[in-house]
């Protein structure tokens, strides 16, 4: 699947992915491949980005945001992001 994060200065991240573990306003949570769409805002925290089922995640540490899924593609509205 393909994954975005943006933040309003700057694309941060953009490429296939196996996955992303996310920090949602309730809890994390993990999108895979062909999930079904979805809207949730995040809360501070940290996304993990799980280039293949057996490599160490990239960890970006963000300020909040949004994330949709629709059609095998998320994008992350981040506020603010750093690589961690």
């Amino acid at each position: 699947m393909e994954l975005e994060i943006l933040t309003p200065e700057r694309k941060l991240f953009s490429g296939e992915v196996y996955g992303v573990q996310l920090p949602g306003i309730s809890g994390s949570f993990e999108i895979l491949d062909k999930h079904a769409p979805l809207v949730s805002a995040l809360k501070a925290g940290k996304v993990k980005i799980l280039k293949d089922k057996n490599s160490n995640p990239l960890v970006y540490t963000i300020n909040g945001g949004f994330a949709e899924v629709i059609n095998n593609k998320v994008a992350v509205l981040a506020e603010g992001a750093v690589e961690a």
